[in-house]
């Protein structure tokens, strides 16, 4: 070990002379490596006579410590540099204009029925989100309309096999409210409303073969038709105008008794008269009506106890009202120079 301080002294130079990582993990392997020249002085203790074991292996350490304390501080100062050269070549100037980023915006159609959703909660009610392949008994029997029943015929229905048969594609979100009559085990009072898809043979300007309704359903002990008008009251003017009139007229549907037609004042004419009420001042907006007795007993109600109003309407429709739609195929076409237009907040 007379050559103990040359040692040192050139494995510091080494280290320092190294100018990049690569270099200074290849002196680690020429001196610690299993061929490295501290590890062979380390192997050789064995060959020392024992008085001078104890010297040798003091020397050896201070070799080994000398190197890994200069490697140590080395390899810091290689890999700060090389941040620091990595931090300057990809940094970025804030100062240079930005590109504008596209951003999506929400859909009429979800608009809509947020809108609509947000006042009914406000108003008691549960928001029930039932499937859309649905069973003919839940889409129409127990809605009153056993098979064989003419109205049927109206519903123009996608069955996914032969018509009567197991499933099809809900022409109506009623099957909701049959779902949650009979899901309510203590037949207690019900307050939902039912917003979804629906698919009917349909397709013209304003008819879809796939297109979105809401109906809602109120159960509860002395239910009237003023409950229902006063409802329905409410949800035009938050949707129209506080100035919107609603009317009703009768009319049929198997599942409520009475049933009733429900029309709005026009909103752009004020109900004076024009192209977009057909001169008449009023536009059908709905159907609406008490829920028939039947539809209560085949669902687990009382009718003797119990009474309820339904109605339901076209989110299609109202979206088209809202925003001038003419044309309900251009909701779901997906035409992004249509939906930009409703990228904006509503007054």
């Amino acid at each position: 070990m007379e050559n103990k301080e040359e040692i040192i002294k050139v494995l510091i130079d080494k280290i320092n002379n190294a100018n990049d990582l690569k270099t200074l993990n290849d002196l680690k392997v020429e001196y610690m490596g299993k061929k490295g020249i501290i590890t062979e002085l380390q192997s050789k203790i064995k060959d020392i006579p024992n008085e001078q074991k104890k010297e040798y292996g003091m020397n050896v350490n201070e070799i080994k410590n000398a190197f890994e304390t200069n490697y140590a501080t080395k390899e810091t100062e290689l890999k700060t540099a090389e941040l620091n050269k990595k931090l300057e070549s990809e940094k970025i100037d804030v100062t240079l204009p930005s590109k504008r980023i596209r951003k999506g915006s929400k859909h009429p159609m979800t608009r809509i029925r947020e809108e609509m959703e947000d006042l009914f909660v406000s108003m008691g009610y549960e928001v029930y989100d039932g499937p859309e392949i649905e069973t003919d008994e839940n889409c129409f029997q127990k809605l009153n309309l056993p098979l064989g029943h003419p109205a049927r015929d109206a519903q123009d229905t996608f069955y996914l096999e032969n018509e009567y048969e197991a499933f099809l594609l809900r022409s109506q979100t009623s099957t909701g409210q049959v779902r949650v009559m009979e899901a309510n085990k203590e037949k207690g009072p019900i307050r939902v409303v039912c917003p979804g898809k629906v698919y009917r043979r349909d397709d013209d300007a304003t008819h879809s073969h796939q297109f979105m309704q809401m109906e809602g359903l109120v159960i509860d002990e002395n239910v009237s038709m003023a409950d229902l008008k006063g409802t329905l009251e409410l949800f035009s003017k938050k949707l129209l105008g506080d100035k919107t009139e609603v009317r009703f007229r009768p009319s049929f549907f198997p599942f409520t008794e009475p049933s009733v037609e429900v029309d709005v004042s026009c909103f752009k004419c004020g109900g004076k008269g024009c192209p977009l009420c057909k001169q008449t001042g009023w536009i059908e907006v709905l159907g609406a009506g008490m829920v028939h007795p039947n539809v209560l007993r085949m669902c687990g109600y009382d009718p003797e106890k119990y009474q309820g109003f339904a109605f339901g309407t076209g989110l299609d429709r109202f979206a088209m009202f809202k925003y001038g739609i003419t044309d309900i195929r251009t909701i779901y076409g997906n035409d992004l120079r249509f939906l930009n237009q409703f990228d904006r907040k509503d007054d």
